[in-house]
């Protein structure tokens, strides 16, 4: 029997097309760096950069970008075998302007629909799902049909074997009509009468161990911003573990066991926030593989998510542990690394930041 994976993640995939210059408007830039991109794959390439043995399901369209995505998936070494073609739809796209050190505005080019909502629950491994050592999912994955279903097939799988990860990654652009929690979106005649997003997202926390989120995702998800309060209701809601971002404060991290830990962010000259919060993700994926105690997660990954605020792209901006590991013996993200300068958006190279939009919260 083939090794389990150490970690699977679920969800989102795209082509990061962002400005090679910080502070010029979309309408102004004229050269663009190309990136693999999408929260789920990024946390995936992330993981693989620790040395972590990792895979994505997801869809692409059958075009050039398709392929383009998966030789960069080869290149970071995350197995792409089930990251599939669907004829029907193109590969998304998505632009960004770079004005640090605070606002990213994010471009998103996924209509009609994006392939990474057509993955279908019988296409799924579900036995490599179940093996899994980490298995991670997000929201944008329940937005629509036929991902929800598959999703939560996916998490039913699981049977919370393992850690279960549902990072809350509240998108409402991508909900019908922007759909907000609370309200009831106009269903589709195939919908499910609760694909109301706190109900989807009550629904995927009863199979999570772990939860992760910013203070909007967590109001999302429990109706709760507090962070304390928000921990607090996660938990009630199922999982063992609930990690909250609160943006310049750091991060709060409760067990279910009275585990506590809350650490302030690591300081860094943010070139771009976007993709911080997928290499936060990884880093907590390797941490709790580790078997480290929660201080020493939570700090590892804030200097992960750091490390990656400070370069220009996301994919190709993951850190590698060495890296991670001097960010944290300087207490800060040093200004002048080769690595975290470098700007060549060569899907192998240890440079730059991208596609989830979590700007203050990816620092923690």
């Amino acid at each position: 029997m083939p090794e389990p994976y150490d970690v699977i993640t679920m969800g989102r995939i795209g082509v990061d097309l962002y400005p090679l210059r910080t502070g010029v408007p979309l309408a102004q830039v004229e050269t663009f760096g190309k990136f693999l991109g999408g929260s789920a794959t990024n946390v995936a390439v992330a993981a693989a950069r620790l040395g972590r043995h990792t895979a994505v399901i997801t869809r692409t369209g059958r075009d050039p970008f398709g392929d383009y995505l998966h030789q960069a998936l080869r290149e970071f070494e995350v197995d792409d075998r089930w990251v599939t073609a669907v004829d029907a739809y193109p590969t998304p796209v998505t632009f960004c302007e770079v004005f640090p050190p605070d606002n990213f505005p994010l471009y998103f080019y996924r209509l009609p629909k994006a392939p990474d909502l057509e993955i279908h629950p019988g296409e799924l491994n579900l036995d490599a799902i179940r093996s899994a050592r980490i298995f991670w999912m997000t929201g944008t994955g329940l937005c629509a049909e036929p991902s929800r279903t598959a999703t939560l097939a996916a998490l039913e799988a699981r049977g919370k074997s393992g850690i279960t990860v549902f990072d809350l990654d509240w998108r409402p652009m991508f909900w019908p009509d922007g759909t907000e929690p609370g309200t009831e979106p106009d269903a589709e005649p195939d919908a499910e009468p609760d694909a109301e997003p706190g109900a989807v997202y009550a629904r995927a926390l009863r199979h999570a161990t772990v939860a992760v989120g910013n203070l909007d995702e967590c109001e999302v998800a429990v109706g709760e911003r507090e962070p304390d309060a928000a921990a607090r209701a996660l938990l009630a809601a199922g999982v063992e573990l609930a990690v909250v971002k609160q943006g310049p404060k750091g991060v709060l991290a409760v067990h279910r066991d009275g585990t506590r830990a809350e650490v302030p962010p690591v300081p860094v000259d943010v070139v771009n926030g976007l993709g911080a919060g997928d290499a936060f993700g990884g880093a907590l994926c390797h941490g709790l593989l580790a078997g480290w105690d929660l201080e020493r997660v939570m700090r590892y990954a804030n200097a992960a998510g750091a490390i990656v605020a400070g370069r220009l792209a996301c994919s190709s901006a993951m850190p590698y542990d060495e890296e991670v590991t001097r960010t944290l013996a300087d207490g800060r993200v040093v200004v002048g690394d080769p690595a975290a300068s470098a700007m060549t958006p060569s899907a192998t190279a240890p440079s730059a930041v991208g596609s989830s939009a979590r700007s203050p919260e990816a620092l923690s």
